[in-house]
């Protein structure tokens, strides 16, 4: 502000931007969503003692139009000007001011809103409070205000649903009349609309485009997240039939196009999408959950050794690999061809994921032999073969596996050998074939790696992703719990520390280091979270073997 005379905070619905304009010193505040809102602005555009005006909830075009048109009636007399909006007002064709500047607000990342969950006594509700609010204050602080006034954190549903309608009312300020409303909730639930899967016409689908929770994408429109989930769990929650007729035909649909689809790309873009129609509880938590992280992904040239070194070395401790083992492996692969990693950035251009797809030709066998051994010869016909795929950052990491199915796609195969009991059961879930385990321990890690492979030629696309179980993971609290597949170590450890052992003892009996054994707990933890399920104490953990049986096996 100091340097600008017109500054666009932006940032997505309840974000906190009006929270923070609002402590600016000095600062007159003139809220567009309030009866007399015109007049108000002229008088401070106007008033020559104002050296600072914050103009708040500018969304929507009809309101951006008039403040274009106020502003040039003032000409360049008027104090500095902070305009609060959604999306940023310079992308709209008609704003060309010489001198100002966007500042965006993000949501808030890592779960830096502990105070916002403070009263929630219970571990399940704060989790589904971070889980609905996506590290946007708005709906963290609906969803507590949902619990606390009594809706069980049992139903998912019945709390979106809350959040739901602060979002549409919210919404209801840049898009007059309520017929939107219900496409809305069908967008929520395709994830991805053109005209044919949103009934209404091309001006209705124009006017869905303009609201600020929307963007267009490759295969139509798109609601950003947190928000799409929301909107999806309380449509189930309200009406489940209608929810899932909805979700068969836009899959249905998905398909034929895939079925005619020539263009590789198109082929993934359409395979992404199928994916998430599939409604797997597995796919949708691993690869779409509900939050949004701008990434970007290049083929890495001779510059990026350095933070690829990092990254395969942080993969390599978190993983419980030998560092001398994966250095090797980084050596190797980097020598055979550098541009077979991919690198995952964030917005401001950090490297915080990679993932190792190497061509399978002549001139990588011997690189990959190590890690496919028994299984070389029949393996290395052709295809990408996939090393590593580690993100940093939680949230990214759904963005760099669905990035890897994407290039499978277009390179038609696909192998992996992991020694990571996560990724196993992933790639057990997208239906890979598995060829068993390799012969040696090659990361010293106590776990073999095991091999998966899966051709994705275009012609069997469509079947393969009919395949896959048509489930719904938005609010198993009402099904079936999820079971996590636990490996034999993994189930052992958990079963001998939740019966009472430390964990000391139970890594003697288990044959392995306490620090393996830990990273096990770790391992058995991070799948109940995933499942919906949490388990961060000892008796959370027996509680869990009772309730899954696994001490009757």
């Amino acid at each position: 502000m100091a340097s600008h005379r017109l500054v666009n905070l932006t940032g997505p619905l309840g974000v906190g931007k009006s929270f923070l304009a609002g402590r600016l010193e000095n600062a007159t505040a003139v809220d567009l969503d309030r009866p007399n809102a015109l007049i108000a602005l002229r008088g401070a555009l106007a008033d020559p003692a104002r050296r600072m005006l914050v103009i708040d909830s500018a969304d929507g075009q009809q309101r951006l139009n008039v403040l274009r048109a106020v502003l040039d009636d003032a000409g360049g007399e008027h104090p500095t000007v902070v305009v609060v909006s959604r999306r940023p007002v310079l992308a709209h064709p008609d704003w060309a001011y010489s001198g100002a500047v966007t500042v965006t607000m993000g949501p808030i990342r890592n779960g830096e809103l502990p105070t916002r969950a403070a009263g929630i006594e219970d571990a399940e509700g704060r989790v589904l409070v971070a889980r609905l609010g996506g590290g946007i204050p708005l709906l963290s602080d609906a969803a507590r205000r949902a619990l606390d006034s009594g809706v069980s954190n049992v139903s998912p549903g019945a709390v979106a649903d809350q959040l739901a309608e602060v979002i549409l009312d919210r919404l209801g300020r840049e898009l007059p009349g309520r017929r939107w409303r219900h496409s809305l909730r069908l967008l929520a639930t395709v994830r991805c609309g053109d005209e044919e899967l949103l009934p209404g016409g091309p001006d209705h689908f124009s006017s869905l485009a303009a609201l600020s929770i929307v963007n267009r994408d490759t295969l139509g429109l798109r609601i950003t997240e947190p928000y799409r989930t929301v909107l999806e769990l309380a449509y189930r929650w309200r009406r489940p039939e209608a929810h899932d007729s909805v979700r068969t035909r836009a899959r249905d649909y998905r398909l034929t196009l895939l079925d005619r689809a020539r263009d590789a790309k198109e082929r993934a873009d359409l395979t992404d999408q199928g994916l998430f129609l599939t409604g797997d509880p597995l796919l949708r938590r691993e690869l779409f959950p509900a939050d949004e992280h701008a990434v970007g992904f290049h083929t890495a040239v001779a510059a990026d050794a350095d933070d690829i070194g990092r990254l395969m070395r942080r993969w390599a401790l978190d993983s419980g690999f030998d560092l001398r083992r994966c250095d090797r492996f980084t050596e190797r692969w980097g020598a055979d061809d550098i541009s077979a990693f991919h690198l995952a950035r964030d917005r401001d251009g950090r490297a915080i994921g990679l993932a190792n797809l190497m061509p399978i030709g002549a001139h990588t066998v011997d690189g990959l032999e190590p890690l496919l051994q028994q299984h070389s010869r029949t393996l290395t016909a052709g295809g990408l073969f996939l090393g590593v795929a580690h993100c940093t950052e939680t949230a990214a990491r759904a963005h760099l596996l669905r990035y890897v199915l994407r290039q499978a796609v277009q390179g038609e195969r696909l192998v992996v050998s992991t020694a990571s009991p996560d990724y196993q059961v992933l790639v057990q879930a997208l239906g890979f074939r598995e060829h068993g385990g390799i012969r040696d321990d090659v990361y010293s890690c106590g776990r073999r790696p095991e091999v998966f492979t899966h051709d994705f030629a275009a012609a069997d696309l469509p079947g393969w992703l009919s395949g896959i179980t048509h489930g719904d993971g938005l609010d198993t609290a009402s099904a079936r719990p999820v079971v996590p597949r636990l490996a034999p170590k993994e189930l052992r450890i958990l079963l001998d520390y939740a019966s009472g052992l430390t964990l000391k003892a139970a890594a003697r009996r288990a044959g392995v280091t306490p620090n393996t054994a830990k990273y096990y707990l770790s391992q058995v933890k991070a799948k109940y979270q995933a499942a919906g399920r949490p388990a961060y104490t000892k008796i959370d953990l027996a509680l869990r073997v009772r309730e899954d049986g696994l001490d009757r096996l």
